[in-house]
């Protein structure tokens, strides 16, 4: 059988007929990082295919998360996992090749037949517990068990996907821009301190996964992940459902602090004396509440391992089928938690409808708090908040500033907003099928969509949003913009210079001793950097570029892994995150003076993983995933502070010299006291339609003309006075 298109995230071409060796027969699951083929070796035997989706490949980082993968894999293969059979991680399209395993995922078992008899549960309980003692006897945390990383085999559970777990000697975290894990399923330490992750959270995940057979549902339950979060740290768990004989043993595993928690030998000895009637035998599925025929033993898994992994970018939402079983009456809870970490919204805050301006009306608190009624301190602006898109489009906007408007880009659309009122001044249409990962551009006085995928790119008048100009560039793989300048980067590794203004080409060349180049720029600097590890990462090439003309202005080998980012105010000295070469986690903060070649740096206390920067002056400020931030002086040569926001996810931060923003998953906008690193103030969440799932990246906010412009999972973007976060 020719297989099936990929119908994963982007656009793709057609998978190819081959993995390696493996001809790939048909299609049995996709997902956002890879699609898994049915294929079979030259003896017969059956095998799950998994080849990652194209744009993964071209990335160096994906690719090291990817052998990770594959090294925990092979780690664990076993009795109890899929064992894997084949790989290769360095060809076009990486794939891994396990042991096709039939049998349904937990996750559908439960779904189609209800809960598990009591029996039944005592078996995949010790299954799973004597699965993770092999997973961790060879220093592999999983990270992520849940009910859809669970196959049903004839001879007992198996735990699969290990594209976000971790050996417990190497710091490799395979983050892509989401919680790391699935948050019904997360252990408290999970979202406390997400790099301190070892294996009791696998147990505590095992807990979940036992309520989720017995019932349906998780210990925590929610439709939200912030909700999820808050519980699983503070609240106890809800085992309504959970057999009388079990529910100790899985309130055991559910301890909020990790030392609490069984290990796996422990458990398998509690369940021997659980019962008599404990057994060890082969899994038998449930049967189909109402027929009461057998499910058959024979149905296959859609895959024996995740296309969503390696670095599979954990899913917010959770497994949460719905069962036919009794699963018992809920809680009420009396208090209901939005955020990420221990922040509350007040259970009894009262809403109302606000005008807004130019967009749909977006529902606020009342109070001195509220953003849309209340006076600031700037004489005049009154804080706003707008839906720039009418047609109920709730994905975060991307925003910028110039030219005295606010241009913001949405799935679809693009828009121009009065910064003053929130008036929306115009829209323009764009590719539907493109989801902006960053704001549009001016560049050469022209607004650039962010039309990062695609042969077509176009430039838009600011003041009308008509379209000035459009080409297309076939091929192209990269784009950025400097100095007025649009860069494409082609397949081949050459850099096209086109007009910002007019979209002529310019010039076209290939980048002396760099065969992929990397592209950067930063605002207010008039040159564009490319970069290219050398020496398996152990060193990288930085070549900067005029973007006028493509000359090379200066050029470097650099001791370590480095990523640009950002600029002096003078342009005297160019920053860079260095890089942990395994995990890829901010290690340090180095300082290079183009002019002399010196370079000064500053390290951090703990490797940052995900670590997004601002510069302003000679001061980094950094803010990891798990919300960790840092001020370095790299003048100074020193750490000046370092605050634990509570934050799991937040955007890039920006500061103004006064205060360092960024905004959370949930919607809020947060500042930093940029001397002190206090917190200064924060506004309330805005929640959307969409509370259920968490976003790849979020927005960065943009400061400009005393006020702070951010946008929300709502779909909307709003303004504050910068002057006094304290009364956001």
């Amino acid at each position: 059988m020719t297989p099936q298109r990929n119908s994963g995230t982007g656009a793709e071409a057609e998978f190819p007929e081959y993995a390696g060796q493996y001809r790939l027969e048909s299609r049995l699951g996709s997902g956002g990082m890879g699609v898994v083929h049915l294929a079979r070796s030259t003896s017969g035997m059956k095998l799950a295919v998994k080849v990652v989706h194209g744009e993964f490949a071209k990335d160096p980082e994906f690719r090291g998360r990817f052998r990770q993968e594959i090294a925990a894999a092979r780690r664990v293969s076993g009795a109890f996992t899929a064992p894997v059979v084949d790989a290769d991680p360095d060809a076009e399209r990486p794939w891994m090749a396990t042991l096709f395993i039939p049998g349904p995922t937990l996750a559908d078992e439960v779904k189609r037949n209800g809960s598990m008899s009591a029996g039944q549960l005592r078996r995949l309980m010790a299954g799973l517990a004597e699965a993770l003692r092999d997973i961790h006897r060879v220093g592999v945390v999983h990270r992520d068990l849940k009910p859809s990383n669970v196959l049903l085999a004839e001879d007992g559970p198996k735990v699969i996907d290990f594209g976000i777990s971790r050996p417990k000697d190497s710091e490799l975290r395979t983050e892509t821009g989401k919680l790391i894990g699935t948050p019904p399923f997360m252990a408290p330490e999970q979202f406390r301190r997400p790099r301190e992750v070892g294996s009791a959270a696998d147990i505590f995940a095992l807990g979940s996964v036992m309520v989720h057979a017995s019932t349906g549902r998780g210990p925590f339950d929610s439709d939200s992940p912030y909700v999820v979060a808050y519980q699983v740290v503070h609240d106890e768990p809800d085992l309504t459902g959970v057999p009388a004989n079990l529910a100790p043993l899985v309130l055991r595993c559910l301890a909020k602090e990790p030392e609490d928690r069984p290990t796996p030998d422990e458990l398998m000895r509690e369940l021997r004396s659980v019962a008599a009637s404990y057994d060890t035998q082969t899994f038998e599925a449930g049967e189909r509440r109402g027929s009461r025929s057998s499910h058959s033993s024979g149905s296959a898994s859609p895959a024996a391992v995740s296309p969503a992994s390696p670095a599979s970018p954990a899913s917010a939402s959770a497994d949460s089928p719905s069962s036919s079983g009794s699963s018992g009456p809920r809680r009420l809870r009396k208090r209901v938690f939005l955020a990420s970490g221990a922040l509350a919204l007040a259970a009894g805050c009262v809403f109302a409808s606000v005008r807004v301006f130019g967009g749909d009306p977006v529902a606020q608190p009342k109070g001195p708090a509220a953003g849309a009624g209340s006076t600031t301190a700037a004489a005049g602006f009154r804080a706003w908040a707008v839906r720039p898109d009418n047609d109920g489009n709730a994905d975060m906007p991307q925003c910028t500033y110039g030219t005295g408007k606010l241009f913001c880009a949405q799935q679809g659309l693009v828009s121009a907003i009065d910064p003053d009122d929130g008036t929306v001044l115009w829209r323009h249409p764009i590719d539907a099928s493109i989801i902006p990962s960053r704001p549009p551009v001016l560049s050469g006085g022209l607004v650039h969509p962010p039309l990062d995928s695609g042969p077509r790119i176009e430039a838009l008048d600011p003041a009308t949003g008509a379209t000035r100009w459009q080409e297309t560039f076939a091929g192209r793989v990269g784009l950025r913009y400097a100095g007025g300048t649009a860069l494409l980067t082609g397949p081949d590794g050459k850099v096209t210079g086109v007009d910002s203004a007019s979209g002529d080409s310019k010039w076209k060349r290939r980048i002396a001793g760099l065969s992929g180049p990397e592209l950067f720029s930063f605002a207010g600097d008039r040159l564009a950097y490319a970069t290219a590890k050398i020496a398996d990462g152990a060193a990288t090439r930085v070549v900067a570029l005029d973007p006028g003309t493509g000359d090379v202005r200066w050029q470097d080998s650099l001791t370590g892994r480095l990523k640009p980012i950002g600029t002096t105010d003078a342009g005297t000295s160019v920053f860079f995150a260095a890089l942990d070469t395994v995990a890829g986690g901010t290690v340090a903060v180095l300082d290079y003076d183009p002019a002399t070649g010196a370079s000064r740096k500053v390290e951090v206390e703990v490797a940052l993983q995900r670590a997004q920067a601002v510069v302003r002056g000679n001061t980094v400020y950094l803010l990891a995933a798990g919300g960790s931030m840092f001020a370095l002086d790299l003048k100074g040569g020193k750490q000046l502070w370092r605050l634990e926001t509570s934050v799991t996810l937040g955007s890039a931060p920006a500061v103004d010299g006064r205060y360092v923003y960024f905004t959370s998953a949930d919607g809020r906008l947060l500042a930093v006291n940029a001397r002190t690193g206090k917190l200064a103030g924060q506004t309330s969440p805005r929640l959307g339609a969409a509370s259920d799932t968490i976003a790849a990246s979020l927005p960065a906010p943009v400061v400009a003309g005393g006020r702070v412009y951010a946008s929300a999972p709502d779909g909307s973007v709003f303004a504050v006075d910068a002057a006094d976060p304290a009364a956001w």
